[in-house]
């Protein structure tokens, strides 16, 4: 008996798998193009009113990229626009980076130099809060300092923003890619994503589990954050991005996710071990530092993702396999079509 029972238990179960995969792929495959793209000719306007925005770059040792990034931001083409540049307590030249930076543009950028941090406060958080205190504009966006902007991007993201009177709004940034490796990983991240959220659900206020908080493109409407409490509620969190989204997402506000290829370029990580080693702290910060639940979720990547792998390889569940695969597959094609995981692959 049970050598009949137990083989039928897991092909049950690998259908079970592929059937899920084939709902939430098809599920994507009919939404994700309901997602707004920036780099089309419609968003390439000024915003009606012309508001205010500051971006609050938070850096630490980030001496090798911040210049990249401080000089993408004061070639926006959008001229009502303040930098506010956060030297978080930096050990390298983070600091005397921006120093010259702010020299050079005069009344476009400022530097803020944190010494210390206060008791109760991250990092991270805290100089986000220190930039936040600054800010008298209508908009506010929060980035990192790794990350580049195309000259149009802030004013078509604008326009997008106004004109769906959006209180938080993300764009997807496209992911550098300098390695093989870099890329296979990324490109996997994306398709287990739609595991987590939908971007074409964060604008639906019902769809409580649907948030996207991005930390190097995270735009609020300031009298939004103002509602919000500001950062202070959260001053101990690590992933401040999706907490953010949550509590936008919580307090009834009107959230908008859009891509944008090319126009936001981010390299997340160096090579593979680099990857997972951010992946991993994530991970476990996503699910409030709980072993447990961390533990189920890599139980389930095992059993959504390796195992049906495994099953390619016998008779009984060859078939459930081969669909988990085809459906992966077109995820990454999918994904590479909106966020192209691959651009400048080989480091070019």
């Amino acid at each position: 008996m049970n050598a009949v029972f137990w083989p039928s238990v897991v092909e049950i179960a690998a259908w079970g798998v592929a059937l899920a995969w084939c709902a939430r792929t098809t599920d994507a495959l009919r939404n994700l193009p309901r997602v707004p793209n920036l780099t089309g000719i419609e968003w390439d306007v000024w915003p009606e009113s012309l508001p205010g925005l500051t971006v609050i770059v938070a850096a630490r040792d980030e001496a090798a990229d911040i210049a990249a990034t401080l000089d993408t931001l004061m070639q926006q083409d959008y001229e009502n626009l303040r930098v506010i540049a956060v030297d978080d307590r930096s050990g390298d030249g983070t600091g005397a980076i921006m120093d010259r930076f702010a020299e050079r543009f005069l009344g476009r950028l400022t530097v803020v130099h944190v010494t210390e941090l206060p008791d109760g406060w991250l990092g991270k958080v805290h100089a986000m809060a220190v930039g936040l205190a600054m800010c008298e504009t209508e908009y506010v966006l929060f980035t990192d300092g790794d990350v580049l902007f195309s000259p149009s991007i802030l004013r078509r993201a604008l326009a997008f923003g106004e004109r769906e009177r959006a209180d938080h709004f993300v764009v997807v940034p496209t992911m550098q890619v300098k390695s093989w490796g870099e890329g296979v990983l990324l490109g996997f991240f994306q398709v287990l994503s739609l595991w987590v959220t939908r971007p074409w659900k964060a604008s639906d206020p019902k769809a409580a589990r649907d948030v996207v908080g991005i930390g190097a493109f995270n735009l609020f409407r300031r009298d939004a954050l103002e509602r919000l409490g500001g950062l202070a509620p959260q001053r101990l969190v690590v992933l401040e991005d999706i907490t953010l989204a949550r509590r936008a997402k919580v307090a009834g506000m009107r959230q908008r996710v859009a891509f944008a290829p090319g126009l936001v370029l981010v390299h997340w990580a160096t090579g593979v071990g680099g990857l997972m080693q951010v992946m991993s702290k994530n991970l476990f910060s996503a699910f409030n530092f709980r072993p447990v639940l961390a533990l189920a979720a890599c139980l389930g990547i095992v059993v959504f993702c390796l195992a049906p792998l495994a099953g390619i390889f016998w008779w009984g569940t060859i078939v459930p396999g081969l669909l988990v695969v085809g459906c992966v597959t077109v995820g990454y094609r999918m994904y590479g079509l909106y966020s192209r995981p691959w651009y400048r692959y080989m480091g070019t």
